[in-house]
């Protein structure tokens, strides 16, 4: 695992000294990029300040920007407007910042819950795969995963950023199911359905890092 912290290896006991350093340096080439990627994702974070959490804020969604709107009401109540882009926030007297960032981030997780399903029906046929269930992910450094069992977890920060890129994840992680690996067959799935891959890749990149701090 990479994280802000660095480069950190579990494994199981009954591994030896020798198997983790062959596991490492076979793994080496992506150990680096992720670890350069880190790197350069946490210098990008100290140099931007924090969202002012205000009415009027401009967040990131689905490539674009949509405009919170902060308003004081009887009950806590969320509406998002898809004509005007707002994402209106009805608080109760005495809310704190807190609440507010955790109903907003509540709100984007609702959203990836139903266009992450819809994006993996669209793509498991394509890439000739049945994945056994999905779940959202927070993680840091990962945007998805898939286990040996076909299980797929998307980070729900996703859905910052514009559906192409969320299909170039989608069918990243599908294509694992048939290649649990970075391999030339692995990438071969990937181009099958989604050409712009190395594209893609490189744009998310770069996306990552341009994006204001939300959740620190």
């Amino acid at each position: 695992m990479v994280d802000d912290n660095g480069l950190r290896v579990t494994a199981p006991k009954r591994c030896s000294l020798a198997d983790i350093e062959n596991a490492i340096r076979a793994k080496q080439n992506w150990i680096l990029t992720k670890l350069d990627e880190r790197r350069e994702r946490r210098a990008a974070r100290l140099d931007k300040p924090p969202l002012e959490w205000k009415d009027g804020a401009k967040l990131p969604y689905l490539g674009s920007e949509i405009t919170l709107r902060l308003y004081h009401a009887p009950r806590n109540r969320t509406d998002f407007n898809p004509a005007t882009n707002e994402l209106a926030m009805g608080l109760v007297q005495g809310a704190t910042e807190l609440l507010l960032k955790e109903r907003v981030k509540n709100w984007y997780k609702q959203q990836a819950e139903g266009l992450f399903a819809q994006r993996l029906d669209l793509y498991a046929p394509r890439v000739g795969v049945q994945y056994a269930s999905f779940s959202l992910s927070s993680a840091d450094s990962r945007w998805g995963s898939c286990t040996v069992q076909r299980v797929i977890r998307l980070n729900w920060k996703l859905m910052y950023f514009s559906l192409p890129l969320i299909d170039y994840v989608v069918a990243h992680e599908l294509a694992h199911i048939h290649e649990m690996n970075h391999s030339p067959r692995f990438w071969a799935h990937v181009e099958r359905v989604y050409p712009q891959y190395e594209e893609a890749k490189q744009l998310l990149r770069r996306r990552s890092q341009e994006l204001p701090v939300l959740f620190p």
